[in-house]
C-alpha cells in the first residue's frame, strides 16, 4: 500500500474517531467515559522470542511507553519473552494468571498450545489480548496486520523483480514456523502471487522461525536445484532472509538473487541498501504496539466507546468466531522509500543505517 494511501486511511480513522468524542484523552488525557478501574493496573506482555529483533527494540518499549502515559505513569507492565519455547511461555503466562495482573497481551509461540492458558486466565476473569499472532483459545480480541496482505506484498515483489522471465523462473520458498498461525496467512498470500506464474523448485517450514534452520534448508535447495538455476527466494522474514544470503554466498554466489523479508530489522535495511537483499515489509510497529496498549487500557478501564474504535475488525481463529480486531496495514519497504517509511516514522535514523560499511551504498540512493 503506498505510504500516502495509509497517511490519508490513518487520517480519515482520526477525524471519524475525533468526531466521535472516542480519542479524547489518547496519550493520558480525560476521556469521555468514565473508567471502572483506576489507573493503577498491571498489564502482562508476553512477546514469543529474541531472535525477531523488533520484539525487544521496539514492540515492548512502545507497549510500555503508551500504558504508562494512558495511565498518568501509574500503570505497570509486566513483561516476560519466552525464548521461542511454548513450555517456557505457558509457565510465564501461568504464573502472571497466578499474580493477578488485570490483563494479558500475548504473542503466542504457538497459537494452539497456548489454549488452555487462555481458557485458564478467562476462568479467573483476566481478559486476553492476542498480539502479533492469533492464539486460540477464548481470546478477547486480536492486534496485528493484514498477515495474508504481508505474503502478498512479498510475492509481488518477487514478480516485479523477474519480471518477463518469471513464468521459466525456478524460485525457493523458506516459509515460517507452521506452530505460527501466521505463517500460513503469508504462504497463503504469497502463493495468490505466485502460483502458477513461477516455478517453485523447492519450499521449506522453518521451525521457531530459527535462521540456522532455514540456512541449513537453502543450503539443500542450493544443492536440490543448483545455485544459479535460482531466480529468487521467498524468505517469509527477515532473520532468515540474512541466513538465506549467507547460504548463497558460502556456495559461491556472485549475485545475490532477489530475496524477500519482513520485519524491516536494522540489518535487513541494510542490506537492501546494499542490494544483498531485495525488499522487506515493514510493519510499523509503533501503531501495532500502540493500539495492542490502548485496547489493554481501555479494556480493563471499561471505556467500552474507545475500546469499540479500536476493535471494528472481525477474525476467526480455529477455536473462536468473529473475534474483535484491528489490523494495521503494511508497507513494502524497498531502496526507494527508506526515507519515507522507517526513517520518517523514527524506527531508525540515517546513521543507524549508514554506518561506514554501508555509506557509499546510501550515497548512491540519495540516503545522507
Amino acid at each position: 500500500m503506498p505510504r500516502l494511501a495509509i497517511t490519508l486511511a490513518a487520517s480519515a480513522s482520526a477525524l471519524t474517531l475525533t468526531a466521535c468524542g472516542v480519542v479524547d484523552g489518547i496519550g493520558g488525557g480525560d476521556t469521555s467515559a468514565s473508567p471502572t478501574k483506576g489507573d493503577d493496573i498491571t498489564v502482562g506482555l508476553l512477546l514469543p522470542d529474541k531472535d525477531t529483533a523488533r520484539f525487544e527494540a521496539f514492540d515492548h518499549p512502545i507497549f510500555k511507553k503508551e500504558v504508562a502515559s494512558l495511565t498518568h505513569g501509574k500503570g505497570k507492565v509486566d513483561y516476560t519473552n519466552a525464548e521461542a519455547s511454548k513450555d517456557k511461555q505457558s509457565q510465564q503466562f501461568r504464573e502472571m494468571v497466578a499474580k493477578k495482573v488485570d490483563i494479558i497481551v500475548v504473542d503466542a509461540v504457538d497459537a494452539a498450545a497456548i489454549a488452555p492458558d487462555v481458557r485458564k486466565a478467562k476462568d479467573a476473569g483476566i481478559p486476553v489480548i492476542a498480539y502479533d499472532r492469533l492464539a486460540q483459545g477464548p481470546i478477547d480480541a486480536y492486534v496485528s496486520h493484514d498477515n495474508e496482505l504481508v505474503g502478498e506484498v512479498q510475492g509481488r515483489a518477487i514478480l516485479e523483480a523477474l519480471g518477463s522471465k518469471a513464468a521459466t523462473s525456478r524460485i525457493v520458498m523458506m516459509n515460517g514456523d507452521p506452530a505460527d498461525p501466521n505463517t500460513a496467512s503469508f504462504k497463503d498470500g504469497a502463493l495468490a502471487e505466485l502460483k502458477d506464474r513461477v516455478r517453485i523448485a523447492e519450499q521449506y517450514d522453518t521451525d521457531k522461525w530459527s535462521p540456522e534452520a532455514a540456512g541449513a534448508n537453502m543450503k539443500k535447495a542450493i544443492r536440490a536445484v543448483g545455485l544459479n538455476n535460482i531466480a529468487a527466494v521467498y524468505s517469509a522474514n527477515d532473520g532468515m532472509a540474512g541466513a538465506v544470503i549467507d547460504a548463497l554466498k558460502q556456495a559461491g554466489a556472485t549475485t545475490i538473487p532477489p530475496v524477500t523479508g519482513q520485519d524491516a530489522n536494522l540489518d535487513a535495511v541494510q542490506r537492501v541498501v546494499s542490494g544483498e537483499q531485495y525488499m522487506t515489509v515493514y510493519k510499523p510497529f509503533l501503531d501495532e504496539a500502540t493500539d495492542a496498549a490502548q485496547m489493554a487500557v481501555y479494556k480493563v478501564q471499561g471505556r467500552d466507546i474507545q475500546y469499540d474504535a479500536l476493535t471494528q475488525d472481525k477474525v476467526d481463529s480455529p477455536t473462536e468466531k468473529d473475534i474483535p480486531a484491528t489490523l494495521v496495514p503494511v508497507v513494502a519497504l524497498t531502496k526507494d522509500n527508506i526515507k519515507d517509511t522507517v526513517i520518517e516514522d523514527g524506527v531508525y535514523t540515517v546513521a543507524d543505517i549508514c554506518t561506514p560499511k554501508y555509506r557509499s551504498a546510501c550515497a548512491a540512493i540519495g540516503l545522507t
